[in-house]
């Protein structure tokens, strides 16, 4: 019977969907050394990477796209929680990548979080959300929103998760501009940022007031930080933002530090006429909505 059970959990397959995020507003407050605190309303979008994991002897990674596989966030998280815990076994992990990655929209930190997820329940660790935030915060700034996903207040260095109301139905048209992807492009971006580019979380406040009250998002309190060098930054990028506004986006913003640019509609149908039309000129482009607070998981 012992090897049955043995042999019956080697056969177990858990698999995750790490979706998307898009930063509603973003903004920077200022510096603590080396460390900028922003203030960010984040949601996340159902464009998602799916991963399996397999209980193994040893932490075992694949990825189709060959240039993923080194130094990989779901690698660095499950050593991270292996260690931490001191669990004696590992997995056999397999990312299928959906999500564009170094575009600003989070799949390899939402990787990362649904690693922590999923080994905490393949390893039977019983980790609380707030422990496994604790080890999140340790990878990058993105990385414990998408221990909540759905909608959130991420505040300090990213470390402070505030669960929102959930956002009314939306849909995102997702724009990325073919772009060369630059090293450390976060980190650049930020270095581009000085004191004239922080704000007070004024944007923030007030779309908090609008969103605790169950409105759809209001386009006037729109804000990311990054908008103000992401045009400079990346050549090009104005060409394709006046190619959203063209083809009839209503309003076109920075996903994250960039390049990815989107719009949103509270109506299918003109998300789906818009995107029809992105794809008929060749474009990479996505349609997605907003994504829930829940994991989504699935045995054997």
């Amino acid at each position: 019977m012992e090897n049955l059970c043995s042999l019956f959990k080697k056969i177990i397959v858990l698999t995750v969907y790490a979706p998307a995020k898009i930063n509603l507003v973003l903004e920077v407050l200022g510096k603590n050394n080396d460390y900028h605190l922003i203030s960010s309303i984040v949601q996340s979008i159902d464009l998602c990477d799916v991963l399996n994991f397999q209980l193994d002897e040893e932490i075992c990674f694949e990825c189709a796209e060959p240039s993923l596989n080194r130094d990989n966030l779901v690698i660095q998280a499950a050593t991270l929680l292996k260690e931490s815990t001191k669990y004696s076994r590992g997995a056999r992990i397999e990312l299928r990548k959906h999500i564009p990655w170094a575009v600003g929209l989070g799949g390899g930190s939402s990787d990362a979080a649904a690693t922590f997820l999923a080994l905490n329940e393949l390893w039977v660790l019983a980790l609380s959300l707030s422990e496994l935030v604790h080890l999140a915060s340790k990878l990058g700034s993105d990385v414990p929103f998408f221990i909540h996903k759905g909608t959130a207040l991420v505040e300090g260095k990213g470390e402070k998760i505030t669960p929102l109301p959930s956002l009314p139905s939306t849909c995102f048209v997702l724009l990325v501009p073919p772009v060369p992807k630059i090293l450390n492009k976060t980190k650049q971006m930020y270095n581009n940022l000085d004191a004239a580019y922080f704000t007070e979380g004024q944007f923030v406040q007030k779309t908090l007031s609008s969103l605790r009250q169950g409105k759809a998002i209001d386009p006037g309190l729109m804000f990311n930080v990054f908008k103000k060098v992401a045009f400079d930054f990346f050549p090009g990028l104005d060409k394709y933002r006046k190619t959203l506004e063209e083809a009839g986006a209503p309003g076109v913003y920075l996903a994250g530090s960039g390049p990815c640019l989107f719009t949103f509609f509270a109506d299918e149908r003109k998300a789906r006429e818009l995107f029809s039309q992105l794809k008929k000129q060749g474009l990479e482009c996505y349609l997605a909505s907003s994504f829930p607070h829940t994991n989504v998981a699935a045995g054997l």
